[in-house]
């Protein structure tokens, strides 16, 4: 059960960190990587799967 809870927090954590970083960028930063503001959230989603 605690491993489950870590696990969570910890994907949670990545994500919520992954968001702040690219929430960073401008938006020409984000086309240079070929995403927009919209595609934030998934890319934080795949990002805290790993």
């Amino acid at each position: 059960m605690f491993d489950f809870i870590k696990t969570r927090y910890s994907r949670w954590q990545r994500y919520s960190r992954t968001v702040s970083e690219l929430e960073r960028l401008s938006a020409r930063e984000l086309a240079d990587l070929g995403l927009t503001t919209y595609d934030i959230p998934r890319v934080a989603r795949e990002a805290s799967r790993l």
